[in-house]
């Protein structure tokens, strides 16, 4: 997996934050996490969208059973950066609960029906997080 995800990340530095194959055309951020346990640096190329006043990505892992590690990282320290375009943000993630998290992650579903998918594979509830910028 970081193989794949370290070819995403140079592919979005070059050009621009812009990538192809599966994730051509799609909006897409690379998310900068500090690990739970580790302490490190940890980048991961998602796919967003834009909510009022942020951001919000998807802890899908491809509907596994699992929530995915940045996830993890993300709720212990919740002070992020992501790199959107050719531009790099400060941000807090906040996880979203109730209408709004269904309100995102419906419209997310129907943008990208991929993630209808991971849904119908998992039977975890796939958190929805929005990252609004810090102050």
């Amino acid at each position: 997996m970081s193989d794949w995800n370290t070819k995403i990340i140079e592919e979005f530095r070059a050009n621009e934050g812009k990538v192809g194959g599966q994730f051509e055309g799609a909006p897409l951020l690379l998310l900068h996490t500090t690990g739970a346990r580790s302490g490190q640096e940890r980048v991961h190329p998602m796919m967003y969208q834009q909510v009022d006043g942020g951001y919000a990505v998807f802890a899908s892992k491809g509907g596994a059973p699992t929530n995915p590690d940045w996830f993890h990282n993300l709720v212990a320290a919740p002070r992020v950066s992501a790199e959107i375009g050719t531009g790099t943000v400060e941000l807090v993630a906040r996880v979203t609960e109730g209408d709004e998290r269904e309100q995102i992650w419906t419209a997310q579903k129907a943008a990208y029906p991929g993630f209808a998918d991971y849904e119908q594979k998992t039977t975890r509830q796939i958190p929805v997080v929005v990252l609004e910028p810090a102050s």
